[in-house]
């Protein structure tokens, strides 16, 4: 097998095998202290953030108690990072751990030095992030699309990438389709990806974030808002009233003849099918009686 095919199987297989395989830990070193392929400490100061980083929204409650269990505990996982010149270093995976870090007042950290192309960057940072901490379906979403126009890679392939059906992986990019004001309460889970999913099925904008508010007030479950989505998609049958204003020419003749043979008022109502009624008005028994000797003649 070849290195190329080599480092193909070896992304396809994820994080772990990224860090495990030989080949990623390559020998060559740009001028630094720490060679590539190593496991040491890296001074704060020498480490900038991932561009690639799919995880756009940290919490700060989650930060300051991650920040003082790395006080109290340390930190257990290193960082990954990848070298980019002498003693200047990018985060792979970690950037939570390098900000709670910060915060903890360290100057220092534990990582991985790897060598890796900007298809393993995000590649990598998307994977370590599901892995230790989930990330939203948006953030999730904005990372496939990223991977896809970005690394011009096909969806089945990016599939089999994050180890996920090429239909999981559709349906997060749709949500990436929704108003942004969706998209936001979807960030900050103020619905969930269930929700979401089912207001994409409605083409109208204006009647998306009608049913995002009535989600938002009145707390609708996503089998609510499914069933409201499908009476808006298919509505049911509504009897048709009877037409309004005139009766047609030959119905309104036909209703004044009947009406002067009985001696009585009459009523004639016909619907949009042409189906209709015939009422005729009497004022007694006697009335009646009268009316009915008139059929029988």
């Amino acid at each position: 097998m070849s290195d190329i095919q080599g480092k193909k199987k070896a992304l396809g297989r994820g994080l772990s095998a990224l860090l495990d395989n030989p080949e990623t830990q390559s020998s060559y070193e740009i001028s630094s202290d720490y060679p590539a392929g190593s496991i040491t400490h890296i001074p704060i100061a020498q480490i900038e953030p991932n561009p690639f980083q799919p995880r756009t929204h940290f919490s700060e409650p989650e930060l300051a108690e991650l920040a003082i269990s790395i006080q109290q505990q340390g930190i257990i996982q290193p960082l990954t990072i990848r070298k980019l010149s002498h003693n200047k270093y990018q985060i792979i995976a970690g950037e939570r751990r390098l900000k709670a870090s910060k915060i903890a007042g360290l100057t220092e950290v534990p990582a991985y030095v790897r060598l890796a192309n900007d298809e393993q960057m995000l590649e990598m940072a998307l994977v370590e992030n599901i892995q230790r901490a989930e990330l939203n379906p948006l953030e999730i979403a904005i990372s496939f699309q990223r991977l896809l126009e970005e690394c011009k890679i096909k969806q089945e392939e990016l599939s089999q990438k994050v180890g996920k059906d090429r239909s999981t992986v559709a349906n997060y990019i749709r949500l990436l389709k929704l108003p942004g004001e969706i998209q936001l309460a979807v960030r900050d889970t103020l619905i969930t990806m269930g929700h979401a999913r089912a207001i994409i099925n409605v083409n109208d904008e204006k009647s998306q974030l009608l049913i995002l508010q009535r989600i938002l007030e009145q707390k609708l479950s996503v089998r609510q808002v499914e069933e409201m989505v499908r009476e808006q998609l298919f509505p049911k049958n509504v009897k048709p009233s009877p037409l309004p204003g005139k009766l047609p020419l030959h119905l309104e003749k036909a209703k004044s003849q009947l009406s002067a043979r009985l001696q009585c008022p009459v009523e004639v109502k016909v619907n949009s099918k042409g189906k209709g009624s015939i009422v005729i008005n009497f004022k007694s028994d006697e009335d009646f009686e009268r009316i009915l000797s008139k059929f029988e003649s």
